[in-house]
C-alpha cells in the first residue's frame, strides 16, 4: 500500500513483529543422530504471538482538478479547483505488544496516520479495534491500545548494549501474506542522515524486511525487543538485505512519555554543532574521533545554564557513548522534558561533566483529545514564532471525528477560549483545564472571525 512505502532511493516501509516477555532457553529439541541441531524454533514459540497485523481504512482529501477545457473560462489567475474530493484507503502494517495487561501496541506513525478505523488482529486469529493513545511523526512511532485478554507481550532490550555482528530476527506481516519470519544480523548501529525521518539512529540489519513489516519486531536471540522495523532501501523495489529498525531505547522512552501525557513532550538540550572530525579534534585538544561538537549554545537554554559552551565535544549521555552529533540529537530528542541528565564533555583535552535539565521543544502536531474529547480527531501546533496570528493551529483533522463535527477545520487558528486571549499550546491546555465545561472557541479562519461551542 502507499502508506507503508517512502522513499529514500525507493524505501519500502516494512514490517510488524511481536514477542513476549519470556526469554527464550537454549534448548534444541531436534537431532540427527543424536546431535541436536541448532533452531530458532523455542524463542519464536515465545515471541510470535506478541506480533500482531494491523489494518487500517480511510479516507484522503485531495483537490479535484477541471479539465483544460474548463480552465478557460475562469481565466488568467482564476481558480480551476472544483472543491475538495474524498477517497477512501485501505492499509496493512504490523505491530509489537509490549504490555500485555494494559494492551499496549506499539507501531509505526506512517501506518496509521489518517485512519479512521485500525484493525489489530493477534496471531491466534482475534480481531480488536485499536485507539491511538499517541504518536511521533519525527520518530514515526506510534502507540495503540487494544481491550484483549490473554495477551502476550515482549521484553524490551537495552539497545545501547547492542553490537555489530549481533544475531537479529525480524517479525512481520510482509505483503499481508501473514506472520513471516526472517533472520539475519545487526549490520550497523547509529545509522543517520538517511532523510527516512526527522530524528534518526538506526539499527541497521541485513534481515529480509519488505512492504507491509512496518511496525514490526527486530528481536535478539533470549527473545528481546531491539528495534521497530521502519524502512529498508530498495533500489528495484525488492529487498537488497539493507533495513532500518528504531531502537528499543527510543520506543521505550517515547512510549513512557505518550502514557503519561498522551503525547511526546521531547527535551531540548539548546546547541546546535556538527561531527567530530581528524582537524576538530586536535585543534581543540583530544584524539578522540568520535563525538558530537558543539559551535553554538542558545542563550537560556539548558545547556547555557548548565555551563556547556562552544568548544566543547559532547562524548556521553548518562554515561552511554555518543558517537555523532546526529546521534545526540536523536538521544536528547526522544527524551521528555525536565528530565535531568549528565553530559559527559571534553574541553580544552579534559573530562568534564555537567548535569542537565532539558527543556520542552516546541509543541507541533499534538493529538487533541488528550486535552478535550470534543477536540477529537485533530493535530495542533503551536503558531511560527513572528507570524501575524499567534494561537494554536488545527494542524490536521480527521473526517467523521469529534473535532469535525464540532465545526473545526484544518488550517483554523485557535485565538482564545471564552474570551481569554491565547498564544500557545501551553496556553490552550492550561484554559482547557480550569475553565468551564461548556466552552467558547475563538478561532480566526482566513479573514473571519468564528467562535465554536464545545462541551
Amino acid at each position: 500500500m502507499s502508506k507503508s512505502t517512502k522513499k529514500f532511493v525507493i524505501l519500502l516501509f516494512s514490517l510488524f513483529l511481536g514477542a513476549t516477555t519470556l526469554q527464550a532457553q537454549a534448548a534444541l529439541p531436534f537431532s540427527v543422530g543424536g546431535e541436536p541441531l541448532p533452531s530458532l524454533a523455542p524463542v519464536l514459540e515465545q515471541t510470535t504471538p506478541a506480533v500482531v497485523n494491523i489494518s487500517v481504512a480511510g479516507t484522503k482529501v485531495s483537490q479535484q482538478q477541471l479539465p483544460e477545457l474548463f480552465k478557460y473560462f475562469f481565466g488568467p489567475g482564476g481558480n480551476p479547483d472544483t472543491g475538495e474530493q474524498e477517497r477512501p484507503f485501505q492499509g496493512l502494517g504490523s505491530g509489537v505488544v509490549i504490555d500485555a495487561k494494559k494492551g499496549y501496541v506499539i507501531t509505526n506513525y506512517h501506518v496509521i496516520h489518517e485512519a479512521d478505523e485500525i484493525v489489530v488482529t493477534l496471531k491466534d486469529g482475534r480481531t480488536f479495534e485499536a485507539e491511538v493513545l499517541g504518536s511521533d511523526r519525527h520518530t514515526d512511532i506510534a502507540l495503540l491500545k487494544i481491550d484483549a485478554d490473554e495477551l502476550v507481550d515482549i521484553k524490551l532490550s537495552d539497545s545501547d548494549e547492542l553490537r555489530v555482528g549481533d544475531f537479529a530476527i525480524a517479525i512481520g506481516n510482509p505483503f499481508g501474506l501473514g506472520q513471516t519470519v526472517t533472520s539475519g544480523i545487526v549490520s550497523a548501529l547509529g545509522r543517520s542522515g538517511l532523510n527516512i525521518e526527522n530524528l534518526e539512529n538506526f539499527i541497521q540489519t541485513d534481515a529480509a524486511i519488505n512492504s507491509g513489516n512496518s511496525g514490526g519486531a527486530l528481536i535478539n536471540l533470549r527473545g528481546e525487543l531491539i528495534g521497530i522495523n521502519t524502512a529498508i532501501i530498495a533500489p528495484n523495489g525488492g529487498n537488497i538485505g539493507i533495513g532500518f529498525a528504531i531502537p528499543s531505547n527510543m520506543v521505550r522512552n517515547l512510549a513512557d512519555q505518550i502514557i503519561e501525557f498522551g503525547e511526546v513532550r521531547r527535551g531540548v538540550l539548546g546547541v546546535t554543532g556538527g561531527e567530530l572530525n581528524s582537524d576538530l579534534a586536535k585543534a581543540f585538544g583530544t584524539d578522540s574521533q568520535h563525538g558530537a561538537f558543539v559551535n553554538q549554545v542558545m542563550q537560556g537554554s539548558a545547556a547555557d545554564q548548565a555551563g556547556i559552551k562552544p568548544g566543547d565535544i559532547i562524548i556521553a549521555v548518562d554515561d552511554k557513548k555518543v558517537k555523532s552529533f546526529a546521534e545526540l540529537r536523536a538521544k536528547i530528542g526522544t527524551m521528555g522534558a525536565g528530565k535531568t541528565i549528565k553530559i559527559g564533555a571534553i574541553r580544552d583535552g579534559e573530562d568534564i561533566s555537567f548535569k542537565v535539565t532539558l527543556q520542552q521543544a516546541e509543541e507541533q502536531n499534538i493529538n487533541a483529545k488528550v486535552m478535550h474529547p470534543a477536540l477529537e480527531g485533530a493535530s495542533l501546533s503551536s503558531t511560527a514564532k513572528g507570524a501575524d496570528i499567534s494561537g494554536v493551529v488545527v494542524s490536521k483533522i480527521q473526517r467523521n471525528s469529534k473535532a469535525f463535527a464540532n465545526g473545526f477545520e484544518e488550517g483554523d487558528i485557535i485565538i482564545g477560549i471564552n474570551k481569554i486571549r491565547i498564544s500557545s499550546i501551553a496556553d490552550l491546555r492550561e484554559l482547557l483545564e480550569t475553565e468551564p465545561k461548556v466552552l467558547a472557541v475563538n478561532i480566526q479562519r482566513g479573514d473571519e472571525n468564528l467562535y465554536r461551542i464545545i462541551q
